[in-house]
């Protein structure tokens, strides 16, 4: 393996475990967000858990996108 192939590997690794920590975030809002589910409703917290949601899918779209750009590094590393 070439020194250029091993640091992109390193390059997608680490971006890899980037979104695997994102992802156990969001994991863990949605957990925190569950309870307020449990809790009587105001208009406040409504427009706090409909912003939350929002962050939160704006923030899935941009993994999934990364995601979607490492596959295409991967498969080019695969002809390397």
């Amino acid at each position: 393996m070439t020194f250029q192939a091993n640091q992109a590997i390193k390059g997608v690794i680490s971006r890899w475990d980037a979104i695997v920590e994102l992802l156990n975030s969001i994991k863990h809002l949605l957990n925190r967000l569950d309870i307020h589910t449990w809790i009587p409703h105001t208009p406040f917290m409504d427009k706090v858990v409909i912003r939350i949601t929002a962050e939160l899918l704006s923030t899935l779209a941009l993994a999934t996108r990364d995601l979607r750009q490492g596959r295409s590094s991967e498969s080019i590393l695969a002809d390397a």
